[in-house]
């Protein structure tokens, strides 16, 4: 038995896990203001919102064609 199965949900979950926390630390330890952080953190979450976009298109796709 696996502990954590390698999945698109598991995958999903745990980027979107790692940038809700990085913000919530960067702002506890303020360290939001420097603008490295801000880049990292603004960069995973456009690369979360386009992979989401892409997702759902293709399974629009999937349902026009079925």
């Amino acid at each position: 038995m696996k502990l954590f199965p390698i999945n698109r949900n598991s995958i999903a979950l745990s980027v979107v896990a790692f940038v809700s926390i990085g913000f919530f630390v960067a702002g506890l330890f303020d360290v939001l203001d420097y603008f490295i952080m801000k880049a990292l953190l603004f960069t995973g979450f456009a690369v979360l919102l386009v992979i989401a976009l892409i997702h759902a298109l293709k399974n629009n796709d999937k349902k026009k064609s079925s």
